[in-house]
């Protein structure tokens, strides 16, 4: 390409490129370059000894389609404030860096492209399908505050599945209108959005399947209206939303199942709509606020060590029952384990006689009525005190009833003095004898007391052996 066949502004441009000097043009109202003119620049354009090549264009309309596809760019790209009238192709290419920021584009096509530096896209403006599936990126990628809204909602607005940074991966203030992709994506500092806006109602808001983070996915006042995935994610440092708004109603809102974390953050912000699946996840710890708990979670094989903030059990249990899979005795022990590791005891036997409870409208209905019965006793033998109270009060019953009324003797000659008190004791517990119960022998009603207490005093004493065996089999 000759440079009499440029027009003014592109010789400006052809000109700066050999020094890598910054043509600017948002003083001389938007001036078009020729799409074609920039391709010949990148791939054959002039260099000057001693100096630096580089495209920097400011404030230009860049006409026609940028085609870069396949191509080897060893020189910096940059084009702030620019207007493509057409979405550059960049597909397989290898570029050495690429800012675009502040510009406005109908799409970018950069699949399986390699940068050897960072791509900026901050503060862009995106009508259509961005895609960088599959691309390397050695140094950031900085999407802060850009706008993508996609023209089909049938595909992704922002497509990054498979790609590859070195760096951060920065999306500050991003707003993605429609599905954005990030599974099987590798980042390998940390991966930020927060005060991002995602949405794509009734469907996938963002399809992170797979994903690895070296250090920390950032959400901070995240709004997402639609589903976010996250199964089977790495990320050994710590997700944090803190103060985000989830909204998918009538279906999962946030899926996290099979992760593994090092740090999980969910609190701060407004009740999640919709469902929260923590199943076979693995988290050291784990940071949550009950107030933001949708009516429906699913936590089935749920593993963490830690549990934050401290709060009673009465406010933790609410989880376990709203979990739409049933019984699930792993995530009784789960939050059992959480208190004793805090020294919080009490919390820990009341999660235990919550985990029985339940188990106990999972039985037929004999083994809920032995079920009461040991509940109603001693708590599942978590509340030992308890079977002494009932032990104490029959007693008392016992030996007044049996004071106004002595037994008779079933051998006069033979039968120890009648004492009413020890006789009860006899009738309760059926592993000591006082000699009482063999030498009287009751009648009438106070024979049906007796029976009573005989048979009381089995099912107490069997319960809190029961109990008793529980309690120590688990510590």
């Amino acid at each position: 390409m000759e440079i009499n066949d440029l027009t003014p502004a592109e010789q400006r441009v052809w000109r700066a490129f050999a020094t890598g000097a910054t043509v600017d043009f948002r003083d001389d109202g938007e001036q078009a370059v020729r799409a074609v003119v920039l391709r010949a620049l990148l791939l054959n354009g002039p260099r000057e000894p001693g100096e630096i090549a580089a495209l920097k264009l400011v404030g230009a309309r860049i006409a026609g389609e940028l085609d870069l596809r396949y191509a080897v760019v060893d020189t910096v790209v940059r084009m702030d404030q620019c207007r493509f009238d057409t979405a550059p192709r960049l597909a397989g290419a290898r570029l050495n860096y690429l800012n675009l920021s502040d510009s406005a584009l109908p799409g970018l096509a950069a699949a399986r492209s390699r940068i050897d530096g960072s791509l900026r896209m901050t503060r862009c403006r995106v009508d259509g399908f961005v895609s960088l599936a599959g691309a390397q990126i050695a140094g950031a990628l900085f999407l802060d505050e850009a706008e993508l809204t996609a023209e089909d909602p049938a595909l992704p607005v922002l497509q990054l599945n498979q790609l590859t940074v070195d760096d951060d991966l920065c999306a500050r203030g991003l707003r993605a209108h429609g599905l954005v992709r990030l599974d099987g994506a590798t980042v390998a500092g940390s991966l930020d959005l927060e005060d991002a806006e995602l949405s794509n109602p009734g469907a996938h808001a963002l399809d992170a399947e797979s994903l690895a983070v070296g250090a920390n996915l950032l959400g901070r006042r995240l709004r997402a209206r639609g589903r976010i995935e996250l199964r089977g994610a790495r990320i050994p440092g710590r997700v944090d939303l803190l103060h985000a708004s989830l909204s998918h109603p009538g279906n999962t809102a946030l899926r996290a199942s099979s992760c593994a974390i090092g740090e999980f953050w969910l609190r701060g912000g407004p009740q999640i709509e919709g469902r929260l699946n923590l199943r076979r996840a693995e988290i050291n710890q784990l940071d949550l606020e009950p107030e933001m708990l949708p009516e429906e979670v699913r936590l089935l094989d749920l593993t963490y060590t830690f549990l934050t903030p401290h709060e009673p059990a009465e406010r933790r249990l609410p989880m376990l029952e709203r979990d739409d899979g049933g019984f699930d005795p792993h995530g009784y022990e789960q939050l059992t384990a959480a208190y004793r590791r805090t020294g919080d005891d009490r919390a820990a036997r009341l999660v235990q006689l919550a985990k029985q409870r339940r188990h106990r409208s999972t039985l037929p209905w004999y083994g809920r009525l032995w079920g009461h019965l040991q509940d109603a006793a001693v708590g599942y033998g978590f509340r030992p005190l308890r079977a002494a109270g009932w032990l104490l009060s029959l007693l008392a019953v016992g030996s007044v009833a049996f004071a106004l009324e002595h037994p008779r003797p079933l051998k006069a000659s033979e039968a120890p003095d009648f004492h009413p008190v020890f006789y009860t004791l006899d009738l309760l517990l059926p592993v000591i004898s006082f000699g009482q119960e063999s030498a009287f022998a009751p009648s009438g009603l106070h024979q049906t007391l007796a029976y009573v207490l005989v048979v009381t005093g089995w099912i107490l004493a069997t319960t809190v052996v029961a109990g008793v065996t529980r309690t120590v089999s688990r510590q």
